[in-house]
C-alpha cells in the first residue's frame, strides 16, 4: 500500500452497512401520480433517499422510508398522503 492510500474503517467496523430504515416505520406515504406534478420535492427532501425517478415518475422505496412525513410537507399539490402503517 502507498503513503497515499488509507484503509477505511467504518464506525461500526470495516465496509459499508445498510440499515434497513422501513422497519422503524409507524406510517408510510401514499403517492397518488394522478395530482403529482412532477417537482421533484418529496426526492429532494427525503432524508433517507427513499424516493426514486422511475420513467419520468416518482416511487417511493418503502423498505427504506422511515414514515418521517417530510415528503408530504413539501409535495406543494399534496400528492404525497401519510396512511397508518399495518401490522406486519
Amino acid at each position: 500500500m502507498s503513503e497515499n492510500e488509507k484503509d477505511y474503517a467504518g464506525p461500526v467496523g470495516e465496509g459499508l452497512y445498510s440499515v434497513n430504515t422501513g422497519d422503524w416505520r409507524t406510517q408510510f406515504p401514499n403517492l397518488d401520480q394522478q395530482l403529482c406534478i412532477r417537482c421533484g420535492n418529496c426526492l429532494i427532501y427525503c432524508p433517507t433517499n427513499s424516493v426514486r425517478r422511475v420513467d419520468g415518475r416518482f416511487e417511493i422505496d418503502l423498505s427504506f422510508c422511515k414514515g418521517c412525513a417530510i415528503c408530504a410537507e413539501e409535495c406543494p399539490k399534496d400528492a404525497i398522503t401519510m396512511k397508518k402503517e399495518g401490522k406486519r
